[in-house]
């Protein structure tokens, strides 16, 4: 029975592998353990994301959809063979699956075919996307299946398990097909050689990009009944700046306590009177460095 790994240990175990990672967003925080439990971990699903491009499949399962709400896995493999981090904790991706399959995954004994949908696989798999369009067309490059094979072997190593805690989408949960392009025994071989050595890292961490900040939305945009992701950002900005006026929150909601907390703000920087009304304006909002949501 195992815990899941910590979002740093994660990170942490796909470097050490050699592996190119980047950080998306928020993904240390993004999961939907809202929905059901997150863990014992048994294992690593790979699956095909039927998209082509990195930076729009990455989005796709950072965002998932109207019918699938993301993340719908923890890492998406690039075709050049880096690893974009999307989610840490329950996510969307191996779906109901062959209850048969998850015991033999535990016992790392051969799989049975998977004729059953009854048992959650979200709650005990990592999942990683690779990006590619699953039409048996679609190039595998030599990148992204080594990057493949040094994900799910860091894995593995983290929890002292052996290639057999590594399956397809395919193998669990009966109609799929993914990954189709390279069989699994013969990703589970390759996982399984990679086992027997040491690991190649520590990778070197990409640098980290500039600090971006959310634009002047206008001063219309702050008013009673606007309820915005970028009025609770201001806020917490506001707290920082030892500004904040709030006995409970921020809040998404634009309130009195924004405005007398703005207003805060604004006499911080000097203004006065009417200049100092608690409604924001776009020197005093490019100077509070609100940062994007």
């Amino acid at each position: 029975m195992a815990t899941p790994l910590t979002a740093a240990k994660l990170l942490q175990a796909l470097r050490n592998e050699g592996l190119r990672v980047v950080e998306h967003r928020s993904w240390r925080t993004h999961n939907r353990n809202h929905k059901g439990p997150w863990g014992p971990m048994h294992g690593v699903m790979i699956h095909h994301t039927v998209t082509s491009g990195t930076q729009s499949s990455v989005e796709l399962c950072y965002n998932g959809h109207s019918s699938l709400p993301g993340p719908l896995c923890h890492g998406v493999i690039a075709k050049d063979g880096s690893v974009h981090l999307v989610g840490n904790g329950r996510a969307n991706h191996a779906g109901l699956g062959d209850d048969d399959v998850l015991r033999a995954v535990i016992n790392e004994s051969a799989l049975p075919a998977d004729n059953e949908a009854n048992t959650d696989g979200n709650r005990y798999f990592y999942g990683f996307e690779c990006v590619n369009l699953g039409d048996g067309k679609d190039p595998w490059p030599a990148a992204q299946l080594e990057a493949i094979e040094k994900a799910a072997a860091a894995i593995c190593r983290a929890h002292g398990w052996s290639q057999r805690s590594v399956i397809g989408h395919k193998e669990w949960q009966p109609g799929k097909i993914d990954p189709r392009g390279f069989t699994m025994d013969s990703m589970r071989k390759r996982i399984g050689d990679r086992l027997g050595g040491k690991p190649d890292g520590p990778s070197t961490p990409p640098p980290k990009p500039p600090a971006t900040y959310e634009p002047f939305p206008g001063t219309a945009f702050f008013a009673v009944g606007r309820r915005s992701a970028v009025i609770t950002a201001m806020g917490k900005r506001l707290v920082a700046e030892g500004c904040g006026r709030y006995e409970v929150g921020p809040g998404p909601d634009w309130s009195e306590a924004d405005r007398k907390s703005y207003a805060a703000w604004q006499r911080k920087l000097g203004y006065s009177g009417s200049d100092a009304d608690g409604v924001p304006g776009k020197t005093s909002w490019d100077k509070l460095k609100v940062p994007n949501v």
